[in-house]
Formats: structure tokens, sequence, C-alpha cells
């Protein structure tokens, strides 16, 4: 019997204005290289650093609402190593004593409660990027080039305890986190863009032979999908070499999303290879009571808060919840539409389904879908009264969203109300009866499912409009009388 162990340290980049100790704007992403860089993220000679206060709340927020303690005077470390990508050859981190700590997030997995410990969440500056020419890492490319822009950018880095307990899990905390830094309104939470990165680390234990592997870091995982495969491989990796007696490195991987496997990059660092030792330019960090009070006042609600407030107050599976409570535009809307129709498992339903993949296919953001609750309550009544059928529904939603207009106009325009006079359906149907004795004999023999053919005839000829149970009842009635 296996137990995988994982713990996450992940790199939230803070969505200021400006970056961590200087005045250079933090949103780099698309810029030109090398074009947003100052003495100071660049550690000139004589430069000195200047905390941006942003930073300060933005990482109070995070700790808010990671329920951790918060330390009210911390410090800032140098953390040091040499690369391209640091000109300055140290990180301003906090090691020694970070502004928050022994905090939790709790969400449901596989129906059970989950509670991922929070061990730390401290203030560090980002490095530059390398992008490497012919190889995924300075190791074996031709040659490298570095962009600077990134130097400087503010990040929390959020460290958790060893309880995430499969890669799934890893993925669904990582998701919750996701969201939660985006209800905070800190951070994008764009994996791809590099807002939000992971690193992870794992080790297996083998209960019944009282075995555990060393510890492996497997880093650069850039979206929550490879943070789920990339620790599938590892921990499939590790068992097989449990399994066949040979040596688990403790070291440094990456995640290959091109191989779909992760590749060693080095032996794993001690804490004591960075030489950490207090920032000398920068005093500690004092914070007061009133000032977390205030930040405290003023969070929103969260996702696992909506997430649970929506099961309560509307009665929807906790699945439903689950999608709408993780974005707060989505969840209000589908407030607003379940307030307004009283159909709540009805709006999640369509929401979830059309909504949403309307929104995918068209690649426009609910705030612009000329779509509100009356299209919802109008349409949910056309259904009720059987004045369309769900068929007529779902070809209606893409033209409401196309038109802007409302489904009881579009049904009169475009003459798509349900067919439901009993007399005309029974007429096409004794019609292809009568075109069709082979079919109907083969249904009184037993061969039920000829059935089909004669409610596809149905619909054919009233091209989708008769009412689906008429069809059903009066197709049944004639082949069996």
């Amino acid at each position: 019997m296996y137990k995988t162990v994982i713990g996450l340290e992940i790199h939230a980049q803070l969505s200021t204005k400006t970056k961590a100790f200087c005045s250079c704007r933090a949103d780099v992403f698309e810029l030109e290289p090398n074009t947003v860089i100052c003495p100071v993220c660049t550690g000139q000679p004589g430069a000195l650093p200047v905390l941006n206060e942003k930073v300060v709340e933005y990482a109070v927020k995070a700790a808010l609402a990671l329920n951790c303690k918060i330390n009210l005077r911390s410090t800032f470390d140098r953390k040091n190593y040499f690369y391209p990508d640091l000109p300055k050859g140290y990180q301003i981190t906090q090691y020694f004593t970070p502004i928050a700590e022994n905090g939790f997030l709790g969400f449901k997995f596989d129906g059970d409660e989950k509670r991922v410990r929070i061990r730390r969440i401290h203030i560090e500056e980002d490095a530059g990027k390398m992008i490497h020419q012919d190889a995924d890492s300075i190791s074996g490319a031709s040659g490298s080039l570095v962009n600077l822009n990134r130097c400087g950018v503010p990040l929390i880095e959020i460290v958790t305890e060893p309880d995430i307990s499969s890669p799934k899990e890893a993925r669904l905390f990582m998701e919750l986190l996701r969201d939660t830094l985006r209800a905070l309104d800190i951070c994008s939470g764009d994996m791809e863009k590099g807002a939000l990165r992971c690193d992870a680390n794992i080790s297996i234990v083998d209960e019944e032979r009282g075995l555990s592997s060393n510890r492996v870091e497997v880093k650069n995982i850039n979206s929550f999908k490879f943070v789920e495969k990339a620790l599938e491989f590892e921990r499939e990796r590790i068992i097989k070499a449990l399994e066949t007696g040979s040596d688990v490195n403790r070291e440094t991987r990456t995640w290959n999303f091109a191989k779909r496997e992760t590749i060693s990059m080095r032996s794993k660092e001690e804490e004591n290879d960075y030489r950490y030792f207090p920032e000398p330019d920068l005093p500690p960090l004092q914070l007061s009571d009133e000032y977390v009070e205030r930040i405290k006042e003023r969070l929103p609600e969260l996702p696992q808060q909506r997430i649970e407030r929506l099961i309560r107050e509307y009665g929807i599976p906790e699945y439903d919840a689950t999608v709408l409570g993780s974005n707060a535009k989505l969840s209000s809307f589908f407030e607003e539409v379940a307030k307004s129709t009283d159909k709540p498992k009805e709006a999640s339903n369509w929401i979830m389904t059309e909504l949403l993949r309307e929104i995918n296919r068209r690649g426009i953001p609910l705030e612009k879908m000329p779509i509100g609750p009356e299209h919802f309550k109008i349409l949910f009544e056309l259904l009720e009264q059987e004045k369309i059928s769900v068929k007529i529904a779902k070809e209606l939603f893409p033209l409401m969203i196309e038109t802007g207009k409302l489904p009881d106009q579009l049904v009169k325009e475009r003459g798509m109300e349900q067919i439901n006079d009993e007399k005309l359906i029974e007429d096409i149907v004794l019609r292809a009866m009568e075109s069709n004795p082979k079919a109907v004999k083969q249904y009184r023999e037993g061969k039920k499912g000829v059935m089909g053919y004669f409610v596809g005839a149905v619909m054919k000829e009233t091209r989708g409009k008769a009412n689906p149970a008429a069809v059903n009842e009066i197709v049944r009635r004639l082949l069996e009388s």
C-alpha cells in the first residue's frame, strides 16, 4: 500500500501597479524585453529599495483569506544565488520572519471535508525570465537570452504543509487557491502568463514495508492540468523505483509538457546553499492590529463561502454550486436568474451548459452577453406552457445571444412554436404507417426499436417542432391499435 505525500510552493504575482521595491510598472507580460527596468530592480550600485505599501495590503488580504496568523512584525532577507536572470545576485524575500503563517484552506474532495494547512506566506520579488535556444533549459542550449522586465515584480509565496494525498487533490487545491486570489482581486491567476506558478514536492511511503522515498521537487508547472499530470508521472516513477529497489534521488525535476514526463534538472539545494541573511536596506515591517482589522472588514465573499451559501440558499447540488461559485460574476448572474425565475436548478443547468458553451465558443465575457434574467424567465415559461420543446429552446439560445431578442419574440418571428395538435400528428403517423407496412409489422412482432422510425418521420415533417411527448404517445398508441 503506497501513500502519496505532496506539498506545494505557490508563487502568486500580485496585481499591483508598480513593482515591489521600485516605481517601475508591474504588468510586464506583453512588453518589449528589458524596457521596464531601473537601477533598483537590476541591482545597480547605490540603488536602494522602497517597499510598495500595496504589496503589504495584498499579502495581508491573502493571509486573512487563508486563515493565517498575521505577524505584526516581519522582516526582509536576502536569498543569495547566481543565475543570469538575477542581476543583483540575490532576491529580497522573507525567510526568518514571514508576514503570515499557520493557516489553512478547506474544501471538499470526493465528498469529504479536506483541510490543507498553510505553513507560511511571505513577500518576495520575482526574477527575470530566461529564454533558451534549441533547448528547454540552459544546459544544452545553443544560446540563452534574458528579459529582466520581471525583476522586482511582487510575489507572495504560499507554502503548504505536506497534507495533499493525490495529484487530483493537488489540482483541485490549486484551482480553489486561484479562485480565492481572484476573488480578492490581488492576482490574475493566469498560469499560462506566469502569474501563478507551482513547485510541487512529492514523496511516496510504502506503508507495508515502512519505507519512504526521498522528496523530489517538480518545478515549472504552468497549468492546472499539468500539476496533476506531472505528479501522476512522478508518483508512478517513484513507486516503480521503490518496487525495483532503485534509488530515488533527492533532486529537482522539471515537467516537459511536450514529452509528458519529468526530467532531472539538478540535485536539490539545501537551505544553507542560499546563505540567507537580513536585508540591510529595508527595516522590519511593523503592522498594527487596526491596520489588519481594516483590511479584514473589506474582504469579499470567498469562493468556498459562496459555494456553501449557494447550496444552502438555493438547494442546488454541490457540483453546480462549485462550478457557479468559483466565479463571482457567474455566481451573481445565476442568483439573479434564480430569483427572477424561481427555478434555481433549471437556472444552474442552463447557465452551466448552454450559457457557458456560448461564452467559450464566442470568446465573449459574461458581462458582454446581451441576455439577462428576463430571457431565462420567458424561456422557462415557454417550456412550462409547452409552447416550445427543450430541443427548440436549445436552438433559440444562440439566437437570443446573436440578436439580444427575447425568446417569445424569436418564436413568433421564426415560427418556432411547438406543434401540439394531436390530429395533425396522428395524420402524419398514419401516412408513415401506410407507406411502410413492413415496419408496422416488425413493431407488432416485438421489434420495438422501429418505433423510432415513425417518431423521426413526424419530427422530419414538422421540422422538429412537434411535441416530443405527444409524438411518442400517439405513435405507440397507433402502432399498438
